[in-house]
């Protein structure tokens, strides 16, 4: 039955302590987005297969792309 004075104590305890960690961490936004990581997993950046796009201008008339 002491152990019982002990134990209660801990328990209320360890509950704040888990009470005040996932309000932090709802606060800190860890629960905002849950589905952007796990399609972000499978984009590779570095497939060669994915056109870069370049950042000069296209010619649009076929004069301009006769002047090149």
């Amino acid at each position: 039955m002491d152990a019982l004075y002990m134990l209660i104590p801990i328990a209320i305890g360890v509950m704040f302590v888990i009470v005040i960690a996932f309000i932090y961490t709802v606060k800190s936004g860890q629960y905002d987005d849950l589905e952007g990581p796990a399609h972000r997993i499978l984009m590779d950046d570095d497939d060669p297969r994915i056109p870069h796009q370049s950042t000069e201008p296209q010619p649009t008339s076929p004069s301009d792309k006769l002047k090149e």
